[in-house]
């Protein structure tokens, strides 16, 4: 090779190498970076699950279960050898060996019947995994938008706490300079100690949410977003797909009405057929003879044991059918909840911020009004208060609406996005 194609090729190597590092080290960045959206801590969640878990270990029993259903029988063969002879007692040269095989085969319809069980425990076990998912999806939107409520109540209280701090310091030059009386500086520092309690009692709120919401990820903690974290876009009034608890019933149903039909098929032991031959002599000197032989076992009925299990049978593809008709009804209820309930925090947050406007501007007047000395300290504490409310009111409505959104998706049979 050609020392300037050689130099070439060596250095498209480390080119090559180093976008490779790059790349993976941006992906280990990513990846122990701390969730920052519901969706990031959702998934966290779901890893630390026992359903996903286990659930490699289920797709290969389910597999295993297709597999022995597609077997030429239901059963192994299994294999018989026997050895008779008389050296024990009279020896007189008695020897028998008998080796042969045993089949068991399928009954009529049995075969196909199991298939079609195999393959609807299949199915089954996908919908399990995916109503596991919605039901801890609800558990995360309802530890994280409690969460998101405390956080923001937090902050809010700590800027309130930061304007009692600036109320009171102003008092207090005031009262130096003979504006105001002590009474007034006591009052302010009051006001203050009310709001210093009031922070202690939400950040603590605040910690245990966000301890209840560290129990489902197994100890991940949430990235504090700055503000209010971004919310889930609103759903379309029909949801894609299948509600996963529906089809998780409804597979049930077609689990218990396969086994059903494979009871009702399997009314017997399985019949075995039998293929043996046997080597023998009577007495020494005698040559050995050989046989071969052909049977089949066909056990009876069952009786009352085989209507036994075809009647569990039905009786849970009964009770299951039932319940998909209840479980319809009740998530229909919960949808139309659901959207009563978005319209009614959209309705509350347009007042929240109206009023916190108003209280804002009101505000404004009153705090000039004090510095000129036209209004006392009690009016300016309460107005200050009333703002403070307000302003709490407005971001409370914000995350009220998120969480009712949130949870439209959650009767939708949406995963957080």
């Amino acid at each position: 090779m050609h020392p300037k194609s050689r130099i070439l090729t060596r250095l498209r190597q480390a080119v090559l190498a180093i976008i490779v590092a790059g790349i993976g080290t941006g992906t280990y960045a990513q990846s122990s970076a701390p969730p920052t959206s519901l969706k990031d801590l959702f998934d966290a969640a779901w890893a630390q699950q026992p359903e996903f878990q286990a659930l490699s270990i289920r797709q290969d029993a389910v597999h295993a279960q297709r597999r022995a259903a597609e077997a030429w029988t239901p059963e192994p063969p299994a294999i018989e050898v026997a050895n008779k002879t008389d050296r024990f007692n009279r020896n007189s040269g008695v020897r028998e060996i008998e080796v042969g095989v045993s089949i068991p085969l399928w009954l009529p319809g049995e075969r196909r019947s199991s298939r079609t069980l195999a393959d609807a425990e299949t199915a089954a076990l996908e919908s399990r995994v995916a109503s596991a998912r919605l039901r801890l999806a609800a558990e995360v939107r309802s530890a994280w938008w409690s969460w998101q409520l405390a956080r923001m109540d937090a902050e809010m209280a700590r800027a309130q706490m930061d304007s009692a701090r600036r109320i009171a310091a102003d008092v207090a030059r005031r009262a130096k300079a003979g504006d105001l009386a002590r009474a007034d500086q006591h009052q302010a520092d009051g006001a203050v100690a009310a709001a210093e309690a009031g922070v202690a009692q939400l950040e603590a709120d605040a910690t245990a949410t966000l301890e209840q919401l560290k129990a489902l990820t197994g100890g991940i903690a949430p990235a504090s977003p700055v503000g209010l974290s971004p919310t889930e876009p609103e759903p379309v009034s029909r949801p894609p797909d299948p509600h996963p608890a529906l089809s998780e019933l409804q597979d049930r149903v077609t689990v218990a009405e396969r086994a059903a039909a494979l009871a009702a098929r399997q009314s017997r032991a399985n019949p075995e057929l039998s293929l043996s031959t046997t080597r023998d002599r009577g007495a020494f000197g005698e040559r050995y003879d050989q046989t071969v032989t052909v049977g089949i076992r066909v056990p009876f009925g069952a009786g009352p044991r085989h209507d036994g299990r075809v009647a569990a049978a039905q009786a849970e593809a009964l009770e299951a059918r039932a319940q998909l008709a209840l479980e319809q009804a009740r998530l229909q209820g919960q949808r139309d909840t659901a959207v009563a309930r978005v319209n009614a925090a959209r309705a509350q947050l347009a007042a929240a911020e109206r009023r916190a406007t108003l209280a804002q501007e009101a505000r404004g007047f009153f705090e000039k009004s004090f510095h000129l000395g036209e209004t006392d300290l009690p009016t300016r504490l309460r107005i200050e208060a009333e703002a403070t409310d307000a302003a709490r009111q407005a971001i409370r409505s914000r995350v009220e609406l998120a969480a009712a959104i949130s949870a439209w998706h959650q009767t939708l049979g949406l995963l957080p996005q």
